[in-house]
């Protein structure tokens, strides 16, 4: 049984001890952040995520009590990740090794307002009587202000107060055997005698209506009839949250659980039938209940577009027969977007993306209500006699855009034959216009596809004249062609990406950057990209998207390192103030293994900011800025901005100018902790570097703490890797060309020393392997399967500091580092080779002699 009046003997939830590189790592999980859920009363605030630590009680198996600090709340992975004062790490601790977890801080409710008709109602909270039953007997009692039950466990309410605080409690689903709640609130009110149960009844279904709501919001169902109108639904529609539209159907007790189970079991034959439809179908809701449901739970405006008055310039975006095959009224533009109303803009995805690319711009979906819109569509568009006109021909527009992922070459095969149908032009130059129905489908295709061949970059290439547009992919470091296009494609394929991620498609002078959520497009991936576009000459223009492979830190033991750098690096980063740099070309993961580092020290007691250029890797406890030079927010002056912000540790994304550094070496020297980037070639000329930019010897050489020079190489296929006992041929060069770097002082001693560590380490059955993978179908036949750290740390001791202060060359340095035990680049990539983590030609690659 595990005993939480001793909370450092408590077994993780990888079965380590705290002190372990393996707690590190699972203390360090990537994680979801959590929303505790609150009472379902309207009285109370919505759920919102846990982004800061919260006060908490844990009572254990043995029913003994711990208070602590609640940091990460992760269901999912059936942890909770807790902090216990005066430590100053996390510890992961799984659901089945406690009874319950209580945030103590008392949650309270909305202050009523007294201009709200339904206050009274609103207000009711009657707490009801709990029991449970616990795994090997035994019970717990209490009083709840209403209940959440999941598939993790049971969350409770206990009040604390008169004025209605509660204090939510969460009992893990394997700590008890079954759970019953007293008399429902009706009930109760009944038996005190405060209402008839007529009135119960009456105020239930009413709650039903406003369960999700805040105190003194009630939506009414109201019809939009005028553009002022119209906005103003806008601007309340979008600070409401989203709910699915089973759950809102559900909540204003429409239809049943167990009659959205149903339908939602027959989806499953039928994904291309909107749950809505299905429920209509089923005879379960009316049209109008829908309705109902999106306006009032969803937050979508209702327009009543029979009386709306719609604008030309809106018709005039959208053809008439893509308006009328898409179901949808253009009503308005307003600060470059257009404004449409369609039946169900839950549902419609692909309407809104066909209508955004046919009309070169934003779109903000309404919900529209109408006795007949085809007639009021035929009427608006009869009017400016836009019935046969458009950009478009009708015949292309009466095609559906199908965003269904299929064969690349299928989709080259479509949009040729598209081109030519819809091509009245004898000019075999005719260009691809947004209306062909594949683009999208070959775009979207493009993006999976990279991401699942674990591409880093996507780089469309623009060529003059008709030479073809190429499409390549960067994987694992190497460059390889995906497609070629004819060149009538590239305008139309660079005006889409800008459109994905909101730039401005009419700007092709000067270079933009963007980002693009792909999950908006194709909801089953979720994919974020980086997208950067770069004039090139005669007028066009190259794109090139980096696939974001995760948007949370690695834990710091799993980026690559040795031991000793390991170790190393663990000890400065927890240093409470000093200068800490990571160097390396574009590319190399420098970002990530400072975002690693942080993750190491974020605690609750170390605020922590951030400046980056962008925003790449977000973890909770940070706070994190996006730096934009457009406006004059530079890196130099979010540092100057950050040291006004009271911070114990700062990471700017990159010192690129003597500003920078100068400000980064003051933080440093007045009692913060600096972690920053650089484009070096290694750790020692990343000293000379800084010098040569201006900084005072003295000060920067009391500032640095160390220098993390890396490169990534690829790594060998874990699928096909072989490995055979090495040659003594083999032995006797990657010794030679490790210990070149110690010069006249890689002595017979040293050598021996060097090769029987390799054999402690690396051997097998007392030699060392050699390694190589033929390749196979998980590579795709290349040997390589994603890609590896090589690191090369420099940690500044006294005798580093006097060298440094006296400008010494990075030779000296080099020199001084490697007697204290630092490892080069190649002497690092050398080890990896015997470890069976790459290749020599790999290493030699990335790294000098």
């Amino acid at each position: 049984m595990t005993d939480l009046s001793t909370p450092l003997e408590w077994q993780l939830a990888d079965g380590a001890r705290p002190g372990s590189a393996s707690r590190r790592e699972a203390d360090k999980l990537a994680r979801e952040v959590f929303a505790w859920p609150t009472p379902p009363f309207a009285s109370y605030p919505a759920p919102t995520p846990q982004t800061d630590p919260l006060p908490c009680e844990i009572v254990g198996l043995n029913d003994k009590r711990t208070s602590g600090r609640l940091t990460f709340f992760v269901p999912e992975e059936a942890v909770a990740h807790v902090q216990i004062p005066p430590a100053r790490t996390t510890l992961p601790l799984r659901f089945d090794q406690f009874r319950t977890l209580t945030l103590t801080t008392p949650l309270a409710p909305h202050a009523p307002a007294p201009q709200d008709p339904h206050s009274d109602m609103l207000g009711q909270r009657t707490a009801s009587e709990f029991r449970i039953d616990w795994q090997g007997g035994g019970e717990l009692r209490g009083q709840t202000i209403g209940h959440v039950e999941n598939e993790h466990g049971l969350f409770l309410f206990p009040p604390v107060d008169e004025a209605g605080g509660v204090r939510r409690l969460f009992v893990p689903r394997a700590a008890y055997a079954n759970w019953e709640l007293g008399a429902r609130i009706g009930e109760l009110l009944v038996q005190h005698a405060r209402a008839t149960p007529q009135q119960v009844e009456q105020a239930v279904d009413t709650q039903k209506n406003l369960r999700s709501q805040k105190i003194g919001e009630i939506l009414l169902m109201r019809q939009v009839v005028s553009p002022a109108q119209l906005f103003e639904a806008i601007d309340r529609q979008a600070r409401m949250p989203m709910v699915r539209i089973g759950d809102a159907l559900v909540s204003l007790g429409m239809i049943t659980q167990a009659q959205l189970d149903e339908a939602l079991a027959q989806q499953q034959s039928d994904r291309s039938t909107p749950l809505g439809e299905l429920l209509v179908r089923m005879g379960v809701v009316s049209r109008a209940d829908l309705q109902v449901a999106l306006s009032r739970k969803m937050g979508y405006p209702l327009v009543d577009i029979d009386a709306f008055p719609a604008e030309a310039d809106a018709l005039r975006k959208i053809p008439y027969a893509a308006a009328s095959r898409l179901a949808l009224m253009p009503l308005l533009i307003r600060e470059g977007r257009l404004i449409l109303a369609l039946d169900d803009p839950a549902r419609r995805h692909a309407a809104v993306e066909e209508a955004e690319f046919i009309a070169q711009m934003k779109v903000v979906p309404v919900l529209a209500q109408s006795r007949r819109l085809e007639d009021v569509l035929h009427a608006a568009y009869e009017k400016i006699d836009g019935l046969q006109s458009g950009r478009f021909p009708e015949s292309d527009a009466a095609q559906p855009i199908e965003f269904a992922l299929t064969d690349t070459d299928k989709l080259i095969e479509s949009l040729e034959r598209d081109n030519a149908q819809g091509s009245l032009a004898l000019d075999e130059e005719a260009q691809i216009e947004q209306s062909d129905n594949s683009l999208v489908r070959l775009i979207n295709t493009m993006i999976v596809e990279a991401h699942k061949d674990g591409a880093s970059d996507i780089h469309v290439e623009s060529y003059p004249g008709r030479e073809k547009i190429r499409i390549r992919f960067r994987k694992d470091g190497l460059m390889r062609t995906y497609l070629e296009l004819p060149s009538s494609y590239r305008n139309a394929m660079v005006a889409r990406i800008k459109i994905m991620c909101d730039l401005d498609i009419s700007e092709k002078r000067k270079p933009q950057d963007g980002k693009i959520n792909f999950a908006k497009f194709v909801a089953q991936h979720r994919i974020e990209l980086r997208v950067a576009t770069i004039p090139t000459t005669g007028g066009l223009e190259d794109v090139v998207m980096r696939i974001l492979a995760s948007a949370k830190p690695i834990p710091l033991p799993r980026i690559g390192l040795s031991e000793r750098n390991l170790a190393e690096l663990q000890r400065v980063v927890e240093r409470p103030y000093g200068m800490v740099l990571c160097v390396g070309p574009t590319g190399s993961g420098k970002t990530t293994t400072l975002h690693s580092a942080l993750s190491h020290i974020n605690v609750p007691e170390r605020k922590i900011w951030t400046a980056e250029d962008p925003v790449e890797i977000t973890q909770p406890g940070l706070r994190q800025v996006q730096v934009n030079p457009k406006i004059d927010w530079t890196f130099a002056k979010a540092l100057r901005a950050f040291l006004r912000a009271d911070p114990d540790v700062i990471m700017v994304g990159e010192i690129r100018d003597h500003e920078t550094a100068q400000t980064a070496v003051e933080a440093s020297l007045t009692g913060h902790l600096v972690l920053s980037t650089l484009h070096t070639n290694s750790a020692p000329e990343t000293v000379t570097r800084l010098l040569d930019m201006g900084m005072d010897p003295f000060n920067f050489a009391d500032s640095l703490l160390a220098v993390l020079a890396q490169r990534l190489v690829r790594r060998l296929c874990g699928e096909c890797r072989t490995g055979r006992p090495a040659t003594e041929e083999e032995i006797d060069e990657l010794l030679a060309d490790y210990l070149n770097a110690f010069g006249d002082e890689a002595t017979p001693a040293l050598r021996e020393a060097t090769l029987r560590g390799w054999i402690e380490r690396f051997g097998r059955d007392g030699r060392l392997q050699h390694f190589h993978a033929p390749g196979c179908a998980h590579c795709g036949n290349t040997g390589f399967r994603g890609r590896a750290g090589v690191h090369e740390l420099m940690v500044v001791s006294r005798a580093l500091r006097r060298l440094i202060q006296t400008g010494a060359r990075a030779e000296a340095l080099q020199e001084t580092a490697l007697r204290e035990g630092m490892r080069t680049l190649r002497q690092d990539g050398i080890e990896k080779v015997w470890a069976g983590v790459t290749t020599t030609d790999e290493v030699r690659a990335i790294s000098n002699s």
